[in-house]
């Protein structure tokens, strides 16, 4: 994860793009803001941490993280998108940023007051249930669910966030029903299936690796088409159906306020930081 982090952060400082001649000299000693739209404790707030801590040093500036979370990511999302196009805001969101415009109306324009800078990564998907659950495979949440329709519940961060996404995808697919429970955000989500409030969950794996290991949740499966590299049959059968492509996956994707085309450039090699204009301003 870590070195997968630093390559996401060389290339995030390195390969960015300029501003006109007309901005300032960046950086200065005024601290960049990272907005995560999403409670601590979820898998977006956890790396947009681990690639401040980096890209601090590399921009020569100071990062610092601020959560706004509520409202599926909308309240932070908006926040950046009606902030200066100067270099010293950027939002950290996850796949509802895409998900977002298509179940609701925006107090923003996605396509216009918001820029993305790269694609961090992806992520497959857990669908787990509580340690003390009744329900050991697929098979018997989905009996569960047919012979009650509606009465199974299940935990996410919000409508338009991946977890609820993934939930909904899984039951269509299935044909059975179930009630949504929604969280502030994926963290308090996590916990909550973790306490048995709800009855299964969906959420990243790189969120609920430790909760598998320490025995605090059950995978019942994950949402890929094929194991990737360091997944063991431990962690449940593969869940394709009804899952677009055979899989659901998270991403993370950096955005900046306000539209406009970039030129990428390289700010020295191996990663070092040249003074200039802000990668992150209009």
């Amino acid at each position: 994860m870590h070195r997968r982090v630093l390559l996401t952060t060389a290339l995030f400082a390195a390969a960015l793009s300029v501003a006109p001649a007309a901005h300032a000299a960046w950086p200065t000693d005024r601290p960049i803001q990272m907005v995560v739209p999403y409670a601590p404790g979820g898998t977006a707030d956890a790396l947009s941490r681990l690639i401040a801590e980096q890209l601090g040093p590399k921009l020569g500036t100071t990062v610092v993280i601020v959560n706004k979370p509520g409202a599926s990511g909308v309240i932070g999302q908006t926040a950046v998108a009606q902030a200066a196009a100067d270099g010293y805001t950027v939002l950290y969101d996850a796949t509802p940023y895409a998900i977002n415009p298509q179940l609701q109306k925006l107090p923003y324009d996605p396509q216009k007051d918001l820029q993305p800078v790269m694609l961090v990564g992806q992520t497959p998907m857990f669908l787990a249930v509580p340690k003390a659950s009744p329900y050991k495979t697929v098979q018997d949440l989905l009996k569960a669910a047919r012979q009650a329709p509606g009465k199974l519940t299940f935990s996410s961060g919000g409508q338009g966030t991946v977890q609820y996404m993934g939930a909904e995808l899984f039951l269509q697919g299935a044909g059975v029903k179930a009630l949504h429970v929604p969280y502030k955000s994926g963290g308090p989500a996590i916990q909550a299936t973790m306490a048995g409030e709800v009855d299964f969950g969906f959420a990243n794996v790189s969120a609920l690796t430790g909760h598998v290991k320490a025995g605090t949740l059950r995978p019942l499966a994950i949402t890929a088409a094929a194991r990737g590299a360091g997944q063991h049959a431990a962690e449940g059968p593969l869940l394709r159906a009804g899952l677009a492509r055979g899989g659901v996956f998270a991403g993370g994707l950096p955005q900046v306020p306000g539209p406009g085309r970039r030129t990428l450039v390289r700010h020295g090699e191996g990663g070092g930081h040249q003074e200039g204009v802000s990668p992150f301003a209009q």
